[in-house]
This record gives structure tokens, sequence and C-alpha cells, in this order.
């Protein structure tokens, strides 16, 4: 659904539609004899199992009265029958005739919904609207998103045409050799950071040694552990130098233990499944993570984003954004990511910047989606963004359209 640029004067124009979009597109994890395979170590309602095949995406098209669309993209996978019933039945009809500017819906918006908590579908919802209403910003501009961005917040260096990538891998079991496998297949693509999902010692050993001394290695452990469980864990990895070491303990927002584990080890990181804003940045001011990983489809969006980063320029804490997405949440992390200062470890080099699924796309559904598959010789390790004003999000229409599995007008 492209758009032609409005004047700034604009910008006020009312929201008079908002189109659903639910699309699934498969994906090939690369595991090997997974017929033959009957453990799963992870549970099914994780992305990184292999019970996914396919992933879905819950997407947003707002338009305005002047003919502008902007793209969101909410949390999804198999959360999304419930994200699709708030966006449907209570947050896009809220958002109808109001202003289609982030800066002035804001406020409201989460006033209206507070009461529904400060994560779940409904923020999910939340955070689509607000990523396509920043789309929509940046286009009557005729800026791309990271310039608008910049450009708002008056910094100093202009925005990045680039962002460094990190591979991250889906689960394979807690198998040693699978595990090492695909390091090297992700090393052969390009990757020089990786990020994995397994849990025990053996697994995340054979994914060091696969990568290299050097190479950045981060463990996402899915909240595998209780206090007791992280600590020892951690005592036991000290030596494969992880980078971080991603929420180790379950519940996700237990930030006394977080904070304790932290101060201990010092690796530890967590924001995907912070309680909006507020829960995240009291994790931040309180020790309780070394990096912090705000997801833009789940913490309320591109605004949101930039309060974690503010908070972290104050506090002190690199962010780093989650995103397992392919849709326009993906492309909203990499413009936010390109206009904010690199982000720099206690050794002063810079962290891993973009997370990249790394899986095979028969179907890619636009320019960033699968990059990483170019034949063109490009390196995986970076990302060229698009220059195109606003978000940058042009799917193919053709993929799209077969693509999606449900629709919905708003109006």
């Amino acid at each position: 659904m492209p758009s032609t640029p409005r004047p700034s004067d604009a910008r006020h124009s009312a929201i008079i539609r908002i189109e659903l979009v639910l699309t699934s597109l498969p994906f090939d994890a690369g595991r090997r004899d997974a017929s033959t395979d009957k453990s799963e170590s992870i549970d099914s309602f994780n992305a990184s199992s292999k019970t996914f095949t396919a992933m879905e995406s819950l997407m947003v098209a707002v338009t305005t009265a002047d003919g502008v669309t902007g793209w969101g993209e909410a949390f999804g996978h198999k959360t999304n029958p419930a994200t699709w019933a708030a966006l449907e039945q209570m947050v896009a009809p809220f958002f109808i005739g109001q202003p289609a500017d982030p800066a002035a819906v804001r406020r409201d918006a989460e006033y209206a919904f507070h009461a529904f908590g400060r994560t779940g579908p409904v923020h999910y919802a939340l955070s689509a609207i607000d990523i396509a209403l920043w789309d929509i910003a940046a286009q009557r501009e005729e800026l791309p998103l990271r310039s608008f961005i910049a450009q708002r917040r008056d910094h100093t260096a202009a925005p990045r045409e680039s962002v460094r990538t990190y591979a991250s891998l889906v689960h394979y079991g807690e198998d040693p050799v699978e595990v090492a496998f695909h390091i090297a297949r992700a090393r052969a693509d390009g990757f020089t950071a990786f990020k994995l999902h397994e849990s025990t010692r053996d697994a995340i050993a054979a994914a060091r040694r696969a990568a290299g001394a050097e190479a950045r290695l981060m463990v996402d452990v899915n909240c595998a552990w209780d206090e007791a469980g992280a600590d020892a864990a951690l005592s036991g990895l000290a030596d494969l130098n992880l980078h971080w070491l991603e929420e180790p303990v379950f519940p996700p927002d237990d930030s006394p233990a977080l904070a304790r584990l932290n101060r201990r080890h010092g690796v530890v990181s967590a924001g995907e499944n912070a309680s909006g804003v507020h829960g995240l940045v009291a994790d931040m001011t309180a020790g309780a993570v070394s990096v912090a990983q705000p997801s833009v489809g789940k913490i309320g969006g591109i605004t949101s984003m930039l309060e974690v980063y503010d908070a972290g320029a104050r506090l002190g804490v690199p962010v780093v954004p989650h995103n397992f997405y392919y849709g326009p949440a993906l492309a909203a992390a990499a413009q936010v990511i390109a206009a904010m200062p690199v982000q720099l470890a206690g050794d002063g080099s810079p962290h891993p910047e973009l997370e990249v699924p790394f899986l095979t796309w028969p179907q890619r559904l636009h320019s960033l989606h699968g990059a990483h598959q170019d034949d063109s010789g490009a390196d995986a390790s970076a990302v060229v963004l698009p220059s195109a004003p606003g978000l940058g999000f042009a799917p193919d229409p053709d993929i799209l359209e077969a693509a999606t599995i449900r629709r919905a007008k708003i109006s």
C-alpha cells in the first residue's frame, strides 16, 4: 500500500481506517533428521520450538483522511488470536477519528487501556498502532524513519544507513552436534555474532567452539531456572565468555533475583517481557540488567523504545532491542537502531545490534526480510536500510496476498 508523502501541515489529519492483516510464511530452520527426532526440551509455545514451521505476522495498515498509510506490527506467534481480538474490538476502534500523530494520542490511548495491563495482547495492539503512526509522521516529512527520529531528537551524529546484525538460532534440542552445525552454517553466511536458545553447558560449549573464542555469543534460556539454578548455571558457564545471558529466571519479572544475579555475574539481559517502559526502566535503575532488550511490538512501539533508550543513556545501560519478527516490526527495530548512537559494551566495543532469525525463507515479504539469504555476496553481518520515506516497509504485493490468512477493516 504505497502512499505519497503529504506536507507537514497535514500531520494532524485524522485516522479513517485501520486494516488488520494476518500473514503466515513458511520457513526452514535447517534441522536435520527432524522426522526421527522425538525429543523436545522447550515448550511448544516458544517461537524457537520445532513445532513452528511457519511464522505469523499480525500487521496493521493505518490510513489517514488525506491518504497516507503507515504500517505497524504487534508481537504475535501463538498469541495472535488474542491480539487480533484486542485490535478488532477495542484498540483499533479507539483510534478511528484520532489525529495520526503518535505524540498527540499517546497519553489518551494508554490511559484508556491502562486497566488491561502493561504487557500482553492489548499492549501489543497499542505497539502496532504506534509504529504505524511513526511511519506516517516520517512519510509526511519525506524522511526515512531513522532520519526523522534523529531530527526530532536533535542528534549531532547522522543516522546510519546500515546496522550490524547477529544470527538468532532456534532451539536444537540441546544437541551439541546440531548446535555446532548451525553455528557453522551461520558463520558461512557471514555472521560474526550468534544467539542460542539452549540452556545446557554441553550445547553452549559446542557453540563456543564452533563460533571461535573471539565471537560474540549470547544465550536466551527462556526463563529456564529459579534463582539458585541460574546462579549455578552462570557460574558453570563463566569460562565460555558469554556476551549476555537472556532471561535466566522464571518469572521473567523477578527483579530482585535478576539484580542479585547481575551483581554476581554481570551478564544478565532482559526486557522482552517487561511490564512496559516503567517496568523495564525500574529494572535498569535497580541494576537488574547489564543489557536492556525492549521488543518494539511488545513494549509500546517506537515511542516506548525511545523512552528506554533515553533511560539507558541516563543510567549507563546499553539498549539492544529484542527482535523476532519479519514484518514492519523488523523494519521498525532496524530504523530505531540506525537512528540511535552505537551501543557500547563495558570494554568499549560495539554491541551486536539487529537480531535476525536464522531461518531460510522460500518467500521474502520485503527487502529486510531474510536479507542474509541474498546471493549478492554481501556480508550477512550487516544490512543496508531502505532510503524510502517512513518505515521503508514495502511488501511484495503478490507475496503479501498469498501469505494473508485473515483480514479485517475498521473504519
